[in-house]
C-alpha cells in the first residue's frame, strides 16, 4: 500500500467491518492518538518501538508482538526506519469477547510458528475479504493467539498528562544515567520529598522509585536491542553502579537476564559476565 495519512488509513481500516486489513510499512512511524474498531497486531522485523495509551507506555522489542484491543486510544512510535512494521487489523467478531485475551493490551513473545505466519502475510496488503483463503489463514492466526500468548512481557510504565508532572518525568527520562533520588529531583523542581512522593502516588499510582526502576530497565532494553554496548556500559548508562544489581533487577522485571534477552530478541550474545 502506498504511503497514506492517518485519516486515510483509519478510513481504509474501518471501510469493511467484516474484513481484515493488512499494512506493511518501512519508514519512521509516529502517529498521533487514535482508535479503531478492530483489534490490532503489530510486529517489527527487528529493532524496537513504543506504544502509548492514555495511561501507559509500552516498549515493543524485537521477537515480540503487541496486541491492541478494539477501541483503545493509542499512538505508536517507531524510531528506527530500517525495519518493517507489520500490522494486521482483525475483523470484528463479537463471539470472541468472552476470551479476556482480546480485551487486554499486551506484548507477547513470538514463537517460530507465529513468526512464520506473520511473515507469510507480507504478500498481502489492504482489505482481506471474508470467504477468501487469506481470510481463512488470518482467522486461524487470530484464533491461535490466546493459546500461544500465555506469558506477556511483564513491563510497562505509567504516564500522566498532568502539567506539573510532565517536566519531572521528562527530566527523569533524560537523566537516567545519574544517581537520581527523591531529594535531588525534588530540589531541582522546588518540591519537598514528601510532596514529590505524594505527586507520584496521586498522578501515577506508583512510587517515585518504582517509576525510576521501570524507566531504567526499559531504557536498558532499548540499548540492548539498538546498540553494541556491553552489559556493563548499559548498566552504567542507566544509573547502576553494580552490574549484578542491574542484572538482578532486569531479570526480576523482564523475566530474563540482559544477555538472554538480547540473544532471544536479536541473536546477539553478550560475552560479558553479569
Amino acid at each position: 500500500m502506498k504511503k497514506v495519512g492517518l485519516a486515510q488509513l483509519l478510513t481504509a481500516v474501518e471501510e469493511i467491518p467484516a474484513a481484515a486489513f493488512i499494512w506493511h510499512e518501512k519508514e519512521e512511524h509516529n502517529l498521533p492518538y487514535h482508535q479503531h474498531n478492530k483489534g490490532q497486531l503489530m510486529y517489527i522485523d527487528g529493532g524496537a518501538a513504543f506504544l502509548y495509551t492514555r495511561d501507559q507506555t509500552y516498549f515493543l522489542p524485537a521477537r515480540h508482538y503487541m496486541w491492541v484491543p478494539a477501541g483503545v486510544e493509542h499512538y505508536f512510535e517507531h524510531r528506527y526506519p530500517a525495519n518493517y512494521i507489520r500490522t494486521i487489523y482483525f475483523f470484528l467478531d463479537p463471539t470472541e469477547h468472552s476470551d479476556p485475551f482480546y480485551n487486554k493490551t499486551g506484548i507477547y513473545p513470538v514463537n517460530n510458528l507465529l513468526l512464520e505466519m506473520i511473515m507469510y502475510t507480507a504478500k498481502w496488503d489492504g482489505n482481506i475479504l471474508p470467504g477468501t483463503k487469506p481470510f481463512q489463514f488470518l482467522t486461524t492466526l487470530k484464533q491461535l493467539l490466546p493459546e500461544i500468548s500465555i506469558q506477556p512481557l511483564p513491563i510497562s510504565i505509567p504516564t500522566t498528562h498532568q502539567e506539573r508532572m510532565r517536566p519531572i518525568l521528562l527530566y527523569i527520562q533524560t537523566h537516567l544515567h545519574e544517581p537520581l533520588s527523591l531529594e535531588s529531583v525534588g530540589h531541582t523542581f522546588g518540591f519537598s520529598e514528601r510532596t514529590l512522593t505524594r505527586m507520584f502516588r496521586s498522578a501515577m499510582d506508583i512510587s517515585f522509585f518504582q517509576y525510576l526502576k521501570l524507566a531504567r530497565i526499559i531504557r536498558a532494553m532499548e540499548l540492548l536491542l539498538q546498540t553494541d554496548k556491553t552489559i556493563s556500559e548499559i548498566a552504567y548508562d542507566t544509573g547502576y553502579n553494580s552490574i549484578s544489581a542491574f542484572s538482578n533487577t532486569f531479570c526480576k522485571l523482564v523475566g530474563q537476564r540482559p544477555s538472554a534477552f538480547a540473544a532471544s530478541a536479536t541473536g546477539s550474545i553478550r560475552e560479558e559476565e553479569e
